[in-house]
């Protein structure tokens, strides 16, 4: 009785709710702690997982410097005279523009090295082609033609060799937009079983960038650079957008676009990839429609010059035979 009366008190009631929320108060402060702890844990951990990346991209990186020293020093000495031809007669201000380093990387050339030769190939590639043309036409085959006429056949081939370079580099930048955006769909699945499983963008990248090298070494090298970019630079909005920029495809771009988006406001980045694959997934496959449907008018002209003739000699040959082979055997029988 005295303890059902005990707990009948309006003392010891007020006295247990005052425990009750005091223990509450201490729980949800605790637990707040506790997260933000466990937070500062996982973030340090991130940041020991980046700065762990950044030294094995470092270390790589000098390895390869290592082994190489012999080449990069003979590549240096060896283009010491371009260098010098490039910055006597000011090159980058007749033949360099605003897309011109752009354009180098969409081939695979970065750099000042590659740049530096291409302005000097510029120059060069008209001037030798010059050279090379008079000879012909003026020393080995002539023709009797007039020296002004020679002269003037030279120069044309010299204008047209001054866009050699620049169709060299189109062809180039064509065959390595071929090979990535045929690989690309497929980088994209495999970039979202990466996320979707865990991994964080950096690992993602490194992990693609192996397994999609069987398929396109150039994709490979691009996702690999942009994975050192990610370790390297602070904002990897940065790195994103210098991988559209470098690739040049729309496809490529649009994907970027929507990584940086989701860093920025802080979506998902599995979303985001998941909807971009399935569009290019559907963009690949419209293209192969494309090509199945363009297949009909090009096999016409093949037909008609080729399988029809033949056909029409199976045909009427028996024919032609018996109408030529008639006549005489029935003078001869006569």
């Amino acid at each position: 009785m005295d303890i059902f009366a005990l707990l009948g008190q309006r003392e010891f009631l007020i006295s247990v709710l005052a425990a009750v929320s005091a223990a509450a108060v201490v729980f949800t402060f605790g637990s707040s702690f506790i997260v933000k702890s466990e937070m500062r844990d996982r973030i340090k951990r991130v940041a020991l997982e980046r700065e762990k990346m950044r030294a094995e991209e470092m270390a790589r990186l000098r390895g390869v410097a290592a082994g190489d020293s012999r080449n990069i020093r003979r590549n240096a000495e060896t283009k010491t005279y371009m260098k010098t031809v490039v910055e006597r007669f000011d090159l980058k201000k007749a033949f360099q523009d605003d897309a011109t380093v752009d354009k180098l990387a969409m081939a695979g050339y970065r750099g000042q090295g590659h740049l530096t030769t291409f302005l000097f190939m510029r120059l060069m590639t008209p001037i030798i082609i010059f050279v090379v043309a008079a000879l012909y036409l003026l020393v080995l085959a002539p023709g009797g033609r007039p020296l002004y006429l020679n002269l003037t056949y030279a120069v044309g081939a010299a204008l047209v060799g001054a866009y050699l370079p620049l169709l060299l580099l189109k062809n180039t930048t064509t065959k390595r937009q071929a090979s990535i955006k045929k690989a690309w769909p497929d980088c994209l699945d495999l970039m979202l079983l990466c996320v979707e499983s865990g991994m964080s963008v950096e690992h993602a990248f490194k992990r693609v960038a192996k397994e999609i090298g069987q398929q396109s070494v150039e994709l490979a090298e691009e996702l690999t650079l942009t994975t050192a970019e990610l370790a390297f630079l602070e904002d990897r909005t940065r790195a994103y957008d210098n991988l559209g920029r470098r690739t040049g495809l729309d496809g490529v771009k649009s994907v970027m676009t929507a990584l940086i988006q989701a860093d920025r406001y802080g979506t998902s980045i599995g979303q985001a990839l998941r909807v971009m694959a399935e569009e290019g997934r559907d963009q690949r496959m419209s293209e192969a429609e494309k090509k199945a449907s363009a297949l009909p008018p090009k096999l016409t002209v093949p037909l008609i010059l080729f399988f029809l003739p033949v056909l029409f000699i199976v045909i009427m040959a028996p024919a032609v035979i018996k109408i030529m082979s008639g006549p005489s055997v029935s003078a001869f029988g006569g």
